[in-house]
């Protein structure tokens, strides 16, 4: 199967499109009961929520019935990349036997569609020339490996890619930033009262900010 075309900023590629899915982010995860989902739930087994058309009985009301990490998590696109791309269409309620192979592929696609958007986001910022280029290579490179099949998916290398990857946005990261960005950097900051301090263009990655409040606004920034 020849790779699928880089993904521009925006396109629909790293954007999730449920109605192409077979609902597998309901299926694939396991829950555990807590304040974000209201059951356990086993991975690999679909959710009681989930209704034979593949949508969620619940959607509307997700929050009220209990399960707000349903309202916040994204596939990125993996989950009709696997439905459409990897098996072609093929629906797991009428081949059961498919399941465990697409658990196992949404499981490397999903970091790699979540890398994609990264990747894509980071060249619509404009960085230099010298590493736009590489984060363009870099994107084909993520790109090709999306496009290969349950066997090809098994031997990707998350960890390792992800290494080659994460230098680049983080450079990209920084070149966006400056001039006169604050490094805050892993900082602890719990509690802080930031609503006086100028956090535009600020490096707050792996920073602290539990109970924190920003110069807009005195409620907690999310965690």
């Amino acid at each position: 199967m020849p790779p699928s075309p880089a993904p521009t900023p925006g396109s629909a590629q790293v954007r999730a499109d449920c109605g192409r899915c077979f609902g597998l982010c309901c299926v694939v995860p396991a829950f555990a009961r807590s304040s974000d989902f209201a059951i356990d739930k086993p991975a690999g087994q679909p959710c009681p929520n989930l209704r034979t058309d593949h949508r969620c009985g619940i959607h509307t009301e997700l929050r009220q019935r209990g399960f707000p990490g349903c309202t916040v998590f994204d596939c990125f696109g993996a989950g009709q990349q696997v439905a459409q791309v990897t098996f072609g269409g093929r629906n797991w309620r009428d081949a059961p036997g498919t399941l465990p192979a697409m658990a196992e592929a949404f499981a490397v696609l999903r970091p790699l569609h979540e890398l994609l958007w990264y990747l894509t986001e980071a060249v619509a910022l404009r960085p230099p020339a010298e590493l736009r280029v590489e984060l363009e290579r870099a994107r084909a490179e993520t790109v090709a490996l999306t496009a290969g099949d349950p066997a090809q998916l098994r031997a990707v290398d998350l960890t390792a890619h992800r290494d080659r990857v994460n230098p680049l946005l983080s450079r990209a990261s920084d070149a966006a930033r400056s001039p006169g960005g604050a490094d805050h950097r892993g900082a602890h900051l719990l509690g802080a009262d930031l609503r006086r301090v100028d956090l535009r263009r600020a490096n707050l990655r792996g920073a602290l900010l539990v109970g924190a409040t920003c110069w807009a606004s005195t409620s907690a920034w999310p965690t």
